[in-house]
């Protein structure tokens, strides 16, 4: 399997966990009780957990695109070692930006999202030229 591809597999295990982590801490947030029941009447959710459900759409957004370039990379047997370095920084850029967004500190969710947006890029390349 292509490097591009293992990523794209542990990038399907991330995305379980993220919502894992934000269904544990939404639910916690509203209260046990009201989280096993019928949920009938809404409850808003704390800070943390609603951080961490902005920080799941978000991968939720650009998981796609990493989708599409891991599959044509090995379809189009273009995949190098830039790729797969590509694949790998999107990866660990996506792990960074969950804690990054849940703790609110200033820039550094922008800084892992404009991170994993440069591994994106560096996958786009041999589509480029």
């Amino acid at each position: 399997m292509t490097p591009e591809l293992t990523y794209l597999v542990y990038a399907a295990v991330l995305l379980v966990v993220h919502m894992l982590i934000q269904a544990t801490l939404s639910d916690l947030s509203k209260g046990l009780g009201w989280a096993l029941g019928a949920q009938d009447e809404p409850r808003t959710q704390n800070v943390v957990a609603g951080r961490v459900e902005r920080a799941l759409r978000n991968y939720v957004y650009n998981l796609p695109a990493f989708i599409i370039l891991a599959v044509c990379l090995h379809l189009a047997d273009l995949g190098t070692e830039t790729t797969a370095l590509g694949a790998a920084v999107w990866f660990w850029a996506r792990i960074a930006y969950i804690p990054a967004f849940a703790s609110g500190v200033v820039l550094v969710r922008s800084i892992a999202w404009f991170v994993s947006l440069a591994g994106l890029l560096l996958m786009l390349l041999p589509f480029l030229g």
